[in-house]
């Protein structure tokens, strides 16, 4: 069974099926309502009901307060419908969202490469091709493991059926050991996709800047790669942070880029060779190799980072010292179930994270 959802102001109509969350409905029919965690945590996707029956869900009391419930506001990612509902949602459509459709793929891994001692490059050859933005995930599910685990696409948009994935082994994690420790060239998966907001604002002007940090390497690669096949004249910098020479992976990859293209500009970072007389490269952490590349002065640019939650930290406290802003800078946090993802982390310096 299934009923219509109208989204105001848009007066878009979408079709969810029973048991079904409104998010997940959206998505897939490709009309957008604000998200970010998906688990009901950080309350980006809180909607009102204007007509019909919708049962709250799993929303966490911080997320969705009990005089918020009585006002009847739900979270998109966890409510269901119960009959032909209207809600109202806080839809800014950033025009640079191309809002492709959410969809299920079966997948066959085709290789499994070792980029570092702690992250291996899984490279997925899909029944059909995937639309999508660079810098957006795809949820991946593991035989015998409970729920999906999202990784960002490292491959451009133009290579829409043999996908790239970065996965960094987390002690004591379930999924990530498998993929590391099991998992074998032939083995067959389900994932679905695209999702995310993370994606380059093409219609804004300003250089770029990336900052990736572990395999948060993998959104700006495959943003990079998109705006370089495309012919962005735009200057792009990026800055890839790493604990150690054997932890900077695909350095050759960027290196390469930087001879191919005038625009480019590849400036790698080791936060632990102080004691490492080899490496001639910036020594220290990401952030610090930005700020002494542009002299602490970001105006006029565009930031994009990826990586763990620190590093996100550090780098938007560099960024806004230079005179950047919320509006300059957009961001992924890799979060882990040892990091302590779905605990509601947000930023304290922006509204919108």
């Amino acid at each position: 069974m299934s009923y219509n959802v109208t989204i105001e102001p848009t007066g878009e109509v979408i079709e969810v099926e029973e048991g079904q969350t409104i998010l997940q409905a959206a998505l897939r029919q490709g009309v957008w309502l604000p998200f970010a965690c998906g688990h009901g945590t950080c309350a980006t996707c809180k909607v009102q009901v204007l007509e019909g029956d919708v049962e709250v869900g799993a929303a966490s009391p911080f997320a969705l307060m009990d005089i918020e419930r009585e006002e009847g506001k739900v979270l998109a990612c966890c409510a269901t419908v119960q009959s032909d509902v209207t809600i109202e949602a806080d839809i800014d459509v950033d025009p640079d969202f191309l809002g492709h459709p959410v969809a299920d793929f079966r997948a066959t891994v085709s290789a499994i490469v070792e980029l570092s001692p702690t992250i291996k490059g899984l490279h997925l050859r899909l029944d059909r091709p995937m639309a999508f933005q660079s810098g957006q995930y795809v949820n991946l599910d593991l035989p015998g493991i409970e729920g999906s685990r999202a990784f960002s696409l490292a491959n451009p948009s133009g290579q829409a059926r043999d996908v790239e994935l970065h996965v960094r082994l987390v002690e004591g994690g379930a999924a990530t050991s498998y993929i590391h420790q099991q998992l074998k060239v032939g083995d067959q998966l389900h994932l679905s996709g695209p999702y995310g907001q993370f994606f380059v604002r093409g219609s804004q002007p300003g250089d770029l800047i990336f900052m990736a940090g572990g395999s948060g390497l993998s959104s700006p690669q495959s943003m990079i790669l998109d705006l370089l096949e495309q012919g962005d004249s735009r200057q792009i910098t990026l800055f890839q942070g790493a604990r150690n020479v054997a932890e900077l992976y695909n350095r050759e990859l960027f290196e390469g880029l930087a001879r191919e293209h005038r625009n480019f500009t590849y400036v790698p970072a080791l936060s632990q060779a102080s004691d490492d007389p080899t490496w001639q490269g910036f020594k220290g952490f990401v952030h610090d190799a930005a700020k002494a590349h542009f002299d602490g002065r970001f105006s006029g640019h565009k930031a994009y980072l990826c990586g763990p939650p620190p590093m996100i930290d550090a780098a938007i406290s560099t960024l806004m010292q230079g005179r950047l802003f919320e509006r300059d800078i957009f961001m992924e946090r890799f979060l882990t179930a040892a990091d302590g993802a779905g605990d509601g982390q947000r930023s304290a310096l922006f509204k919108r994270i």
